[in-house]
């Protein structure tokens, strides 16, 4: 069992944010079993952020010793209106990421996987949500919308929508869970769970949001404000090419880091060494290597090694580096760290079987 200091180090890997950090350490500390969750709407296919980098997420909260409970929010994609709001085709599609998770390196033996259409059987549940829906007023539940993907307007919003906020709140309370492990961009409906956690006989869950990777794209948001910028700028199932998928062919990750954003010397807001930082550098052990190697001619300066990611950055950001030679080397890495994602979807009938018809699914917002 590792010690306080290495379990709260790894959460903090987890979390860009942490609500709050004091609290996080008590629970730590603490002799009750601890439980984090993460929700996931089930829609179209599986990016790497959802797929590779939530498998490293969820390992580095397990190795922590906290138990992971991975929702499948079914109905709540059916409220969200994904895959056209048809809850086979929506639990098609959860079946099929949990088939990316097995063959993504994900500890499946210490995640357990629940699923929301089978809770919405009890009764107790929608009490609790009841329960919620009386604590605030609308305008509140309105300021939630983002977790749906939603702009906060009375216009567009429906009434599924607001029942969605509620339940994902209730969700937290009904699975017991102490910390909230999701994206920042779920950060507003879980700072609300705190906040009226207590006053439906709870605790406080501690909130640990982890970063959004970027699209692929050049970034195109004005926005000053955290959330709606990590919304704007994360990459979307709706544009293919703002993201690498999981059964991504050679070809397809080719074309797409080729075309990336990555201007020369730039760190900031650059997807390409996002795709480093937060994936390849936390791959070592899956890619039996023990650096990040970026081949070059030797008229062009030769062959680069880092062992650790900010050396890469100063690199990259002193033009010792070519977005060019380093889009290559991710181009590689990349391929290298799929490459058993598509063997499972080629030699597993079950795999293959869900996927083709993922495939043929239209994808909806």
């Amino acid at each position: 069992m590792l010690n306080l200091e290495d379990r709260l180090n790894l959460i903090k890997q987890v979390g860009e944010e942490i609500i709050s950090e004091e609290e996080l350490k008590k629970l730590l500390q603490g002799s009750q079993n601890l439980v984090a969750y993460d929700g996931f709407e089930p829609s179209g296919q599986i990016h790497i952020a959802q797929g590779i980098l939530r498998a490293i997420n969820v390992n580095k909260m397990i190795r922590s010793g906290i138990h992971f409970k991975m929702w499948v929010a079914d109905w709540h994609a059916m409220a969200n209106n994904k895959m056209g709001g048809d809850l086979d085709r929506i639990q098609t599609v959860g079946r099929y990421f949990i088939e990316v998770w097995k063959a993504s390196g994900m500890n499946l033996d210490q995640v357990e996987f629940l699923w929301a259409s089978e809770i919405v059987k009890d009764p107790d549940y929608w009490k609790l949500v009841l329960k919620v829906a009386k604590t605030n007023s609308l305008r509140r539940f309105i300021r939630t919308a983002e977790i749906m993907g939603r702009a906060e307007s009375l216009d567009t919003l429906t009434g599924a929508n607001i029942l969605y906020s509620c339940m994902q709140t209730a969700d937290i309370f009904y699975l017991k869970a102490n910390i909230t492990q999701l994206g920042m961009d779920q950060r507003k409906v879980n700072v609300l769970a705190r906040e009226i956690g207590p006053q439906l006989g709870f605790y406080k869950p501690v909130v640990v949001s982890h970063h959004m990777l970027m699209g692929l794209g050049k970034p195109n948001t004005t926005s000053t404000d955290k959330i709606t910028k990590t919304i704007d700028l994360k990459m979307s199932k709706s544009k293919p090419d703002s993201a690498i998928f999981m059964t991504d062919t050679l070809e397809d990750i080719t074309r797409k880091i080729n075309k990336a954003y990555c201007p020369e010397g730039q760190i900031e807001e650059n997807p390409v060494l996002e795709y480093c930082r937060y994936i390849l550098f936390e791959s070592f052990d899956r890619l039996n290597i023990k650096e990040f190697t970026i081949d070059r001619p030797e008229k062009f300066g030769g062959t680069l090694s880092f062992k650790t990611y900010p050396n890469l950055e100063i690199a990259f950001a002193n033009k010792q580096l070519h977005p060019q030679d380093l889009k290559q080397a991710v181009i590689g890495y990349l391929d290298q760290l799929l490459q058993p994602v598509r063997n499972h979807f080629e030699n597993d009938d079950k795999a293959k079987a869900l996927l083709s018809q993922v495939k043929s699914f239209q994808v909806t917002r």
